[in-house]
């Protein structure tokens, strides 16, 4: 496996996503995720770019609670510029309110603030919001890929609320040669819950 540390200076979209899949110890999981946020935030992609990178990354790199507010701590000792950059990166996971509040905790170092915007936060939107930013992912894919054409699966999309489901169409979703492989990659996943 490729050691994660000599592609944190790269601005490779691609190098970035594959952090999560590249050589490093558990203790180093918090560090990784840090450093693909910094990358995403000097690289200023477009949103949906940026989105689907995300969504890889976290599908082979999930924190736990621990290593999320470990990840918070860290954040509340950088730069407040960069913590911005950062913050709007992820505000697609998150709703807008909660995400700004705790990065207004973090940046400010308030510990009340910090707890309070991580418990409400994670609590009440982080699993929602990824969901919902995966989604968006699979449809943005969809009609970047197959354009209008993908308008009727696309509406499936959000029938799909499994975080584990949505991690195993993104994954075959990039491998469809064709409108018909994509859609029946949804229906499948779609029927598992339907039985």
């Amino acid at each position: 496996k490729l050691d994660w540390r000599e592609y944190i200076h790269s601005d490779n979209p691609v190098a970035a996503a594959l952090l999560s899949k590249m050589g490093f110890r558990p203790e180093e999981r918090v560090r990784v995720k840090l450093e693909f946020l910094r990358m995403l935030a000097r690289m200023k992609l477009d949103p949906a770019r940026m989105e689907l990178l995300a969504a890889f990354f976290e599908a082979y790199l999930k924190l736990n609670r621990e290593e999320e507010e470990q990840l918070y701590r860290e954040l509340g000792k950088m730069d407040k510029k960069e913590v911005d950059a950062i913050m709007q990166i992820t505000t697609s996971w998150h709703e807008k309110g909660r995400a700004e509040g705790r990065a207004e905790g973090l940046v400010e170092g308030r510990a009340e603030g910090r707890a309070e915007g991580l418990a409400e936060g994670r609590a009440e939107g982080l699993a929602e919001g990824k969901i919902k930013a995966k989604q968006e992912v699979i449809c943005r894919y969809l009609a970047r890929r197959f354009g209008a054409d993908s308008a009727a699966i696309q509406e499936k999309v959000p029938q799909l609320t499994d975080m584990d489901a949505l991690d195993r169409v993104l994954d075959e979703l990039f491998a469809a040669g064709s409108l018909e492989e994509a859609r029946n990659i949804i229906w499948e996943e779609l029927s598992r819950f339907v039985q």
